[in-house]
């Protein structure tokens, strides 16, 4: 599957991959076709021999915001034709729609969180939502001081969103608990103390250091990287991820599903009105409480 918005270089003479997401005017925000392509060249990848080491990075200075916003809801389309309605009256989706959505979305990150090979990710700018949790998920995540980090959805699909299992695992429970309940956006150097990230350095460092990483890595062996990944991946499953893989996209569906009562933030209804841009802006709004 081929898509110009996902851009792919490989070095067979130092075993390492590059693929850059290249949605800029979008802040490599991605929609399902390009998640979609992002995932197939990652499938190859997996299957060639001489690639050691992915870099995962974003042009124009950032990383990924994640799913595209304007396409939010829309990836469930209007199910089977028997389900429709005759009328004109837009139908929701059902619960098992939604369902069968979300575990194919879902199933993208829990292959990258247990990909056979290597992974470095170079985050720049901005590491919001699905591109928080790449950040993550990365082997080596090399993240600017001034990047901006968080899952800023959960102000309109709830608190229960994501692979819980790995941001209290890697967050800790404080700041999982945090940034979940807040839909708080921090810079990654508040996190710099926690040891979230493998490095968190001025922006102008961030690609320069992510290669030196991923050229290190790839003087491993080959075959010894892979059993090392696997192994990480038994550790992970005994440490309760095998039942994470079907939580979040469980509490996902769900969080689509909610019902907000009067005075609550209501993202579909706002952007139906406003527009994304200002549904963003009023949702923000809606969340500013002053400090004492």
């Amino acid at each position: 599957m081929s898509d110009p918005r996902v851009l792919l270089e490989t070095d067979p003479t130092t075993g390492i991959a590059r693929l850059t997401l290249n949605n800029a005017e979008r802040k490599n925000s991605y929609d399902p076709e390009m998640r979609e392509a992002l995932g197939a060249h990652l499938d190859d990848l997996a299957m060639d021999d001489s690639v050691k080491v992915v870099v995962l990075r974003g042009d124009g200075g950032v990383f990924s915001t994640g799913a595209d916003m304007n396409n939010a809801y829309a990836w469930y389309g209007e199910g089977d034709k028997g389900q429709r309605e005759e009328s004109t009256r837009r139908r929701r989706p059902s619960q098992r729609r939604r369902l069968a959505i979300d575990r194919r979305s879902f199933g993208f990150y829990h292959e990258f969180m247990g990909y056979p090979k290597a992974t470095v990710a170079e985050v720049r700018g901005y590491a919001l939502g699905g591109g928080f949790e790449l950040a993550l998920m990365a082997d080596i995540a090399v993240v600017s001081s001034d990047c901006r980090l968080g899952m800023p959805a959960t102000r309109f699909l709830g608190p229960a969103l994501g692979s819980l299992h790995m941001f209290f695992h890697r967050l800790g429970p404080v700041m999982a608990r945090r940034l979940l309940l807040t839909g708080d956006v921090i810079e990654a150097g508040e996190l710099s103390h926690l040891g979230v990230f493998t490095e968190v350095v001025d922006d102008a460092a961030t690609e320069q250091r992510a290669n030196w990483w991923a050229q290190k890595v790839s003087r491993m062996p080959a075959d010894g990287i892979v059993m090392a990944k696997e192994a990480f991946r038994l550790v992970e499953q005994l440490q309760a991820y095998q039942g994470e893989e079907v939580a979040s996209y469980l509490f996902h569906a769900y969080g689509t599903n909610l019902q907000f009562d009067e005075g609550d933030y209501n993202f579909v209804k706002t952007r139906a009105e406003h527009g994304t841009r200002k549904a963003f802006e009023l949702r923000d709004a809606h969340f500013e409480i002053p400090e004492p």
